[in-house]
């Protein structure tokens, strides 16, 4: 008992020793403050609390409370209780600061107080999951030990508060912690660990490696985080997590996102590790490296510490935020194996982890530290910038010029760096273990601002030395304006990552204007960055222009990368400021990719006056040689530089653009080649236009003007007012330029900046000089010509893509979204037409004068609009008058709509990515968890089994599962009908798992649920998968079933003749999905190439609603960022050109008995296969690439799948009709279902519907379909079908039996006149006797007639005449 008293602290037998102690306190620690000793006794009282009482769980209110009363009763300017926002069910997040010589609240104020001179700050957040308690009261205990050892004069805490400022966020997922359950030490029971709204709040954050920014709105918690973190500048952070007992460092991920074992270092990879292990070292579990928890007995981590993304990828995460975007540096801290700990473990957790919190805290105070100031007025300067050479990590200062650098022991050359100061550089500084080494920094004032070179302080090994500044020459000031603007200061070369803080910078600190952006990556994995300056980021405003500059597409040509940077930085801060900025950002969406080729950039040299190291991309391709050509066939492989910015320029409607080399001083514009492959001007048809805008920028250069660049290099070239022909100067085949003006709306320059491709820093400013005005004035010629909407006469909506044509100019341009076109023109007179599919084209005279853009719309009207006698019009106008039908119409236009797809993935609760191949029985167990775990929305069957007794599983995902609801669209996904092709099985799984685990939780998915019935067939071939063998790229191992049958030849057209020796997984799919005739859309996914085919596969079939199926193809493959392109680049067919990635299978691989074919004959169903990747069976490594690539063009399907046209049949009487047969143009057949409903997919445009039913007049309309909206047609046969008040079918008899008696009277008339009538009867007879084979003869004759296909739907061909049509085509 008396070890168990003193552990709990004073007992009762202290009183008696109290007067003593007290006596001596005087003489043992400093003497306190008076108010410092009036406030131990109750500050010892409060942080005791209880001494006897164990630790244990508060809820949220009581938290709350418990820190209430630490802070009321610790000494005055010791603590502070504030709150930095809510959670989504408004619990507060409360922290609790402790820091000696806290000031009085003041009004005003940030949260917390402010932030004091030299103190760094150090943070301790736990609770982030839910159900990972632990935090909660070992930070509790943390504070109230900390009060009550400042209280009681703790040597070791008076010190450690006197110097830090610490700050303690012991829950920020309180709303989680109250869904946990006590004892979960899994994470499995009720949940918590994600937010109210389902968001894990440690994968929502900004990441360096993601694609876009995180949508924060479902995630308060997390924004209250960053904006708390941007208020202050916290230097030292732990998350404190529980599930395993280690501390893990960054990178959390890695720009693979393999899911473990890569080792994603940071630039302050030996800073992490270091602190990693302060910590671990002092924790008895985590030191040996062996958690030893249950289910991972076998897990070790060296020292107790690990690499986040090499233990596991976590992208979204925390700890890197802190250290890319906010200059703190944060390690993970798993404290326990159990997640939910029980009450009874917390004082042994406490007795774990206590020493280890305090130490981690402690080094908070390790590297450099000082001050940067104004060496004349003595002031701290703001913001100042400390690199150390050697790191590629830079960090600022604070307000008052404090800064702290974390390092490690060792020798190190630091640098204080300040836009308009001499930087300064302190050599050689010794960082001991313990306190950091001061060192303060006194920078002297420059008149201009210098041109400095950050980057050789961050990379260069060599000992740095104080650099010289070079005066910038300011440019002279306008006369005729009263504003000057603020000109860039930043004159440096930016190697990427210097480039990308910089991208990042000033996305954050304008993002009013700014969205940052990647439209891929280069070979080596490096961001292809895009900055986007528009008063309207991320949104194409309908009738505004879209212009980009793209830079450094020749690695070592490396001026236009500078420019761009100090264009972005010259818009952003004079936006709102400068009437010439501020216009020119209103009124155009402005896109600037500094860097097409970041890899040749870093192995390029500062000085290289003309050389080629770094001019091609890392894999030793020249990027403009890399285009596609007109003349000439471009043999080199599509680089992924190439692809990506191709995928990029479709995506946007850019009109005007240009491409800034060095090399040369001129501009130089298309075409760049000819025929003929020689030096010879090459005209294109808008050579006029073409000269204009060059013009435009060369004469606000006045040394590109003079036309006389580089006389030293080339004494004769010469360029009349600074521009040429491209291919008059020399030949370019496959460049940018020309495949721009070709392939888009956009019309491009190739711009030459300067005689010397690499030159030295100091030489910027006087480029920035010569071209700032030249960069503005080129921008502005996105406005010259004409540009207005085109419009539809009914509804005045935009048309998409409408085509304008210039009559005696051979290039016409399309129409965006909202109609909206561009068209650029010189001053004159012009004849222009709009015309689009389905409409009445429309001309105008239009005259274009200097002033700038005409606005030109034109209201089209459809084709054969008006309604024919007897004939009903029918427009795509659904019925919206419930408010559930308006919504949906409005969520399948905005997904329709430009990134509507990317805003569904973006606010998804959680995307999941395949990371493994599953042979048959994993595939059947996770199939099996999916409809265990969402018994609600799925029902899983079995179609039948293979011929090795494996069952064709099928997974249906419904609100309503398993029951019939005719109203509303089914789709079918099928893959793995080749064995080894499992990619398609693959992204099935992956598509089902991330539907379920978002419905409820997403509201675009969800609504997507409620309304679709979707049906996956995740594998047709499991046997051939089993044998199938993975990194097989061309092996045809497992394509065939177990008897060798290859499946996608098995489903011949007569299914009723040879059904008993049909395949066993053929009949499956056949009986059990595709004859029951109610889809309206199925996609099968194969491999072997990157397209999509549409039916049919048949050589000798014609095809008919080729438009519609056209259509569905080339909206999957134009939401695929590669596909689309049309250029596979599959290795034994590297020349292989696909337009648009799609093409008709006949015309691709011709095959007989195809699954698609079945489909559109027999199941009266649309199909389309996917060729997902040009590897048959890629290795795993790369199947979360492929995820991301397919999700959106599969998620596209399910919207798709909405539009077309639904349809109800009644009578008058408003009895459904089923059964009946609804002709589509004339060819197309379907059947009305039960209630009378039809849905029917097809190509926007006009067409005609006839309804036919028994017992009913045939009704025709006619229907407008839309590519955003799905069409409405409602049809009653309102005439019953009777003569004189009998029913048709009695007076037909009638009729016909007088008509019978007047023939055969006749007849026998003839008979007795005709001496030949036994003949003529036998030969009647025998006619009728052979008539069917009289039809067969016919068919034959008439193969390929669209007419006779239209009237024989349903033909009876065999096996036998199908290889015979089959080889009388070949």
């Amino acid at each position: 008992m008396a070890a168990g008293s003193a552990a709990r602290g004073p007992g009762r037998a202290m009183p008696r020793l109290l007067p003593l102690l007290c006596a001596l306190l005087p003489l043992l620690l400093p003497l306190p403050s008076p108010a410092r000793a009036r406030h131990i006794k109750k500050a010892e009282a409060a942080a005791a609390a209880e001494p006897g009482e164990a630790l244990r769980y508060l809820h949220s209110a009581e938290l709350g409370e418990a820190l209430r009363a630490l802070a009321d009763a610790a000494p005055p300017g010791l603590a502070r209780l504030f709150s930095i926002g809510q959670s989504v069910e408004k619990r507060p997040l409360w922290v609790l600061r402790l820091t000696a010589g806290l000031g009085p609240e003041r009004p005003g104020e940030p949260a917390g107080g402010a932030a004091l001179p030299g103190r760094p700050q150090v943070k301790l957040v736990g609770n982030m999951h839910g159900d990972e308690p632990l935090a909660r009261p070992l930070l509790l205990r943390l504070a109230r030990e900390l009060v009550r050892g400042w209280a009681s004069g703790d040597a070791r805490i008076v010190r450690l508060l006197n110097t830090t400022d610490l700050y303690l966020l012991p829950s920020l997922n309180p709303d989680g912690f109250e869904r946990a359950r006590e004892g979960d030490c899994g994470g499995g029971g009720e949940g918590g660990r994600e937010n109210s709204r389902g968001r894990d709040l440690n994968r929502s954050f900004p990441d360096q490696f993601g694609a876009a920014e995180p949508d924060l709105e479902p995630v308060p918690e997390v924004q209250a985080l960053i904006d708390w973190m941007r208020r202050n500048k916290f230097l030292l952070s732990g998350n404190l997590h529980g599930g395993s007992v280690v501390a893990s460092y960054p990178y959390d991920d890695s720009p693979t996102h393999r899911p473990t074992g890569v080792y994603s270092k940071s630039a302050d990879d030996e800073v992490f590790r270091y602190l990693a292990k302060a910590y671990a070292s002092h924790h008895p579990i985590m030191r040996t490296g062996k958690p030893n928890c249950p289910g991972e007995e076998g897990e070790t981590f060296q020292d107790g510490i690990t690499n986040g993304a090499q233990w596991y990828d976590v992208e979204g995460g925390m700890q890197d935020y802190n250290y890319v975007w906010a200059n703190c540096f944060e390690i993970t801290l798993e404290l326990s194996c159990c997640k939910y700990p029980p009450t009874s473990e917390l004082q042994k957790e406490w007795e774990n982890n206590r020493e280890s919190l305090l130490s981690f805290i402690e080094k908070v105070h390790i590297g450099v530290k000082g001050f940067v100031k104004d060496a004349v007025t003595g002031v701290g300067l703001d913001n100042a910038t400390i690199a150390v050479a050697g790191i590629a990590h830079n960090i600022t200062a604070g307000k008052f010029g404090d800064y702290h650098r974390l390092l490690v022991p060792g020798t190190y050359n630091v640098t204080a760096v300040v836009m308009g100061y001499t930087p300064v550089t302190k050599e050689n500084v010794e960082v001991k273990e313990g306190d950091a080494t001061e060192v303060n920094f006194s920078l002297q004032p420059t008149v201009m601002p210098p041109a400095l070179n950050v980057t050789q302080f961050v990379t260069a090994p060599a000992p740095a030395t104080t650099i010289t500044p070079t005066p910038v020459q300011a440019e002279a000031p306008n006369p005729t304006s009263l504003h000057e603007p603020i000109q860039p200061v930043d004159f440096r070369h930016h190697h990427f990552s210097d480039m990308e803080i910089f991208l990042r910078r000033y996305a954050n600190e304008y993002p009013n204007i700014t969205r940052l952006y990647s439209v891929g990556k280069s070979a080596e994995l490096r961001e292809l960055y895009v900055m986007e300056i528009s008063d309207n980021p991320g949104v194409h405003e309908a009738g505004e222009p879209e212009f980009k500059y793209i830079g450094n597409m020749h690695g070592n040509e490396v001026v236009g990368r500078e420019l761009l940077l100090n264009l972005i930085e010259y818009l952003c801060k004079n936006f709102g400021t400068d009437p010439e900025v501020t216009e020119l950002v209103q009124s155009t969406r402005i896109h600037i990719m500094p860097s097409m080729n970041p890899d040749g950039y870093e192995r390029s040299q500062e000085g290289d006056k003309g050389g080629t190291v770094g001019r091609n991309n890392s894999n030793n391709y020249d990027l403009n040689r890399n285009f596609p050509d007109q003349f000439v066939h471009v043999t080199d492989p599509p680089q992924p530089e190439t692809l990506a910015v191709m995928a990029w320029l479709k995506s946007y409607p850019f009109v005007l653009s240009a491409n800034l080399h060095g090399g040369s001083l001129v501009v130089n514009y298309p075409f760049d080649d000819d025929e003929q492959g020689i030096a010879i001007y090459s005209k294109s048809p808008d050579d006029a236009v073409f000269q204009k805008l060059a013009l435009a920028y060369s004469k606000e250069n006045a040394q590109m003007y003079q036309g006389s660049p580089c006389k030293d290099m080339y004494p004769t070239e010469y360029f009349p007012h600074g521009i040429t022909n491209g291919a008059q100067w020399y030949n370019v085949p496959g460049g940018m330029q020309d495949w721009n003006y070709l392939h888009t709306n956009c019309f491009e320059l190739t711009i030459e900046l300067g005689c010397v491709k690499y030159p030295k820093a100091e030489e910027l400013p006087k480029y920035w000089a010569q071209n700032r005005r030249s960069l503005l004035q080129f921008m502005k010629q996105v406005h010259i010509g004409v540009w207005g909407f085109v419009l539809d006469a009914v509804d005045k909506r935009g048309i998409l893509n409408a085509t304008i044509s210039v009559a005696d100019i051979n290039h016409p341009v399309t129409t965006y979204k909202d109609g909206d076109y561009w068209r650029l023109l010189v001053p004159g007179m012009y004849k222009i037409t709009a015309s689009a599919r389905g409409y009445d084209p429309v001309t105008k005279m239009v005259e274009v004068d200097s002033k700038g853009g005409v606005q030109v719309n034109f209201t089209l009207s459809r084709t054969d609009s008006k309604v024919e006698e007897g004939k009903v019009l029918v427009l795509n106008t659904p019925d919206t008058s419930n408010p559930n039908e308006k919504e949906f119409e409005t969520l399948i236009k905005d997904l329709s709509a430009e990134n509507g797809l990317e805003r569904l993935l973006l606010t998804s609760s959680r995307d999941v990515a395949p990371y493994r191949y599953r042979p048959y029985k994993d595939l059947s167990e996770f199939l099996r968890g999916l409809y265990l775990n969402y018994p609600h929305i799925t029902n899983l069957t079995s179609l039948g089994q293979s011929v090795e007794f494996r069952q064709i599983w099928s997974l249906e995902i419904s609100n309503k599962p398993n029951q019939s609801e005719p109203e509303e669209p089914k789709i079918r996904f099928v893959a793995g009908i080749h064995g080894n092709a499992p990619v398609g099985t693959e992204l099935l799984l992956t598509l089902a798992e991330f539907l379920c685990m978002n419905y409820k939780k997403n509201a675009a998915v969800t609504k997507l649920i409620d309304r679709t019935r979707i049906v996956i067939v995740p594998s047709l071939n499991p046997d051939g998968r089993e044998v199938a063998q993975e990194r097989g790229c061309t092996s045809n191992i497992g394509r065939t079933n177990a008897h060798g049958r290859d499946l996608d030849t098995d489903f011949t057209s007569n299914y009723t003749r040879y059904s008993g020796t049909r395949e066993p997984e053929t009949k499956a799919i056949m009986e059990n999905l595709i004859l029951k005739q109610d889809f309206s859309l199925s996609v099968a996914l194969d491999g072997g190439s990157l397209l999509v085919t549409y039916p049919y596969d048949k050589p000798t079939q014609s095809v008919e609603n080729k438009e519609t199926l056209k259509h569905l193809a080339s909206l999957y493959a134009n939401n695929h960022p590669m596909m689309h392109l049309g250029q596979p680049g599959c290795p034994n067919k590297s020349d292989e050109n696909i337009p648009g990635g799609v093409i008709r299978g006949s015309e691709w691989h011709s095959h007989l008995g195809s699954m698609k074919d079945f489909s559109v004959t027999f199941g009266h169903c649309p199909e389309i296969t996917v060729y997902t990747s040009c590897c048959y069976f890629p290795s795993a490594g790369q199947l979360p690439g492929l995820w991301a690539d397919h999700r959106k063009s599969l998620l596209s399907m399910l919207v798709e799948v909405h539009k077309g046209v639904h349809g109800i049949v009644q009578d008058k009487s408003g009895k459904p009709i089923s059964k009946a047969t609804i002709v589509l143009n004339e060819g197309l057949r379907v059947y009305t279902k039960e209630g009378g409903y039809f849905h029917v997919l097809l190509a926007p445009g006009f067409h005609s519907i006839d309804a036919i039913a028994n017992g009913y007049q045939q009704k025709h309309v006619k229907v407008f379909v839309r590519d955003d909206a799905p069409s409405s047609v409602f049809i009653i046969f309102d005439t019953e079908n009777r003569i004189f008040g009998l029913p048709r079918e009695l007076v037909i008899t009638v009729a016909g039996a007088s008509m019978s008696a007047l023939v055969l009277t006749a007849c026998i008339i003839w008979c007795v006149c005709s001496i030949k009538s036994n003949r003529h009867k036998d030969g009647f007879h025998r006619l009728r006797q052979h008539h069917d084979d009289y039809e067969d003869e016919i068919r034959m004759m008439s193969t390929g007639s669209k007419k006779s296909l239209l009237s024989h739907e349903f033909q009876d061909e065999t096996d036998t005449e199908e290889e015979t049509l089959y080889s009388s085509k070949h």
